[in-house]
């Protein structure tokens, strides 16, 4: 059976926005702290994997902003649009 368009199943990553990724880089190291000297290493590694990728993510989100912040002009004048041709239809 197929999954129609917009299925949580589609394999697509979940967006999480910045609030959402701190909240999820607390929970894992909350975990790895946890874990018994047991665990598989396997597990471990794949939970320090995701928390230094969160880690680099959210470092390159706090330098987006600190070059917003420090340019504001810069950012305003590359999102206008160059004006209209004349056509027929705006005339």
């Amino acid at each position: 059976m197929r999954a129609f368009q917009g299925q949580m199943s589609d394999n697509q990553p979940i967006r999480r926005n910045q609030a959402e990724k701190e909240k999820q880089l607390r929970d894992l190291k909350e975990t790895i702290a946890s874990m018994k000297s047991h665990t598989s290493p396997t597990l471990k590694e794949s939970i320090q994997r995701r928390i230094r990728e969160l880690e680099v993510e959210l470092r390159t989100i706090a330098r987006e902003k600190a070059a917003k912040a420090a340019n504001p002009d810069a950012q305003a004048d590359r999102q206008r649009r160059p004006p209209r041709r004349n056509t027929i239809r705006s005339m």
